[in-house]
């Protein structure tokens, strides 16, 4: 049976459901995050990815919706680990957190409501294809502006954004968008982070860009200047640049690492997946896993031994 954590118990998941009243499912003002853990074979192991940074990060973020939540970041965590035991898991899952007013009320404020937290898990798989890489097209629709809605936080109504751009390059043939900020400086992907790879150089546009503050992003670039000796400068980037990258992939919690083999019908290098972007994959891949003993710092073991 599958369990989640609804309204301060941890309950089978049919039961777990909200009023079509509830405000936050009509003005978007929830605040969410998405979590990945990994099941390891030989150690009958389900490791959760960075579960404390990205309940740190909701909270932050909840707390700059005017929610404050009667919850610590170990609170959190130990509630997932339970889930995840209750449930039975033992395979690869997603985990999704979800902050939200819970009142049954129409006006569009953050003030003077309660909220309140959800956790459930979802059978993800892969977001997009890791192996052979994506095609992506540059969206019409520019990345919302942090005087709008700051895309550093996880708010639901922001996606919307992404959801337009989205669209839009699946419509037009593709599998994903790079979206370009108010300044028309690359900002990110509709769930995902980007890095340009130039000679021994990688390349990400910075958090003044208008992006999500990825931990993903933090974990590769990590990886690129300790495993790969691969320097990396956060700056603006330029739309051109992308297409005289030697490589380019998109980092997060659901795409991982997921290689660009194309943008808008030009080939990225000679087409295929690049050589640092291959061995990032193959760190990344056996560190979430727990095969890495000095990356086992990143994860938080379920089951207890």
């Amino acid at each position: 049976m599958e369990y989640a954590f609804f309204e301060g118990k941890i309950l089978p998941v049919e039961e777990a459901n909200i009023n079509i009243k509830t405000n936050s499912f009509h003005y978007g003002t929830a605040v969410f995050e998405g979590i990945r853990a990994y099941w390891n074979e030989k150690e009958q192991q389900l490791y959760i990815l960075f579960a404390r940074e990205h309940y740190i990060r909701l909270l932050k973020n909840a707390k700059a919706m005017f929610m404050d939540l009667p919850y610590s970041v170990e609170d959190l965590v130990e509630i997932t680990k339970e889930i995840l035991r209750r449930s039975g898991i033992r395979w690869d899952v997603y985990i999704r957190p979800i902050a939200y007013f819970k009142d049954l009320a129409l006006t569009p404020k953050l003030l003077g409501f309660t909220p309140d937290i959800a956790i459930y898990t979802y059978n993800f798989g892969r977001y997009l294809d890791t192996s052979k890489g994506i095609r992506v097209k540059v969206s019409s629709w520019r990345r919302n502006d942090d005087n709008a809605i700051p895309s550093r936080w996880k708010v639901a109504g922001a996606y919307v954004n992404s959801a337009l751009a989205k669209t839009e390059a699946l419509l037009a043939g593709y599998d994903e968008a790079i979206m370009l900020n108010q300044n028309g400086f690359v900002a990110e992907g509709s769930g995902e982070n980007i890095f340009l790879i130039r000679g021994r150089k990688a390349i990400t546009p910075s958090y003044s860009e208008h992006i999500l503050e990825g931990i993903t992003r933090s974990a590769i670039i990590r990886l690129l200047k300790q495993e790969l000796i691969v320097e990396v400068e956060e700056r603006p980037v330029a739309r051109s640049e992308l297409y005289t990258a030697d490589e380019l992939f998109m980092t997060g919690t659901a795409a991982e690492v997921t290689p660009i083999v194309e943008v808008d019908n030009r080939k990225v290098g000679n087409g295929n997946v690049g050589s640092i972007t291959k061995e990032l994959q193959e760190i990344y891949f056996n560190a979430v896993r727990g095969n890495i003993e000095r990356y086992k710092v990143w994860l938080t073991p379920v089951y207890e031994k």
